[in-house]
């Protein structure tokens, strides 16, 4: 689950252009937990999914789906 969102994150992020420094002053955290989240290292919790879907503008289940 976390590589899913990991992965959904990153494909999401670069299609619209951003880059994760961007992410992280948009979003408050910082570029290295970004990485890591893209990386499938973090564990993020459902707040933490959803304001980081708001920061690259989707809906958290977006994140989620392995589609």
């Amino acid at each position: 689950m976390r590589r899913l969102v990991g992965r959904n994150f990153a494909r999401i992020r670069q299609e619209r252009g951003l880059t994760q420094e961007k992410v992280a002053e948009i979003s408050g955290f910082s570029q290295q937990y970004i990485s890591g989240l893209e990386r499938g290292h973090r564990n993020p919790t459902v707040v933490t999914l959803f304001e980081l879907a708001q920061a690259i503008g989707v809906v958290p289940i977006e994140l989620l789906s392995s589609d």
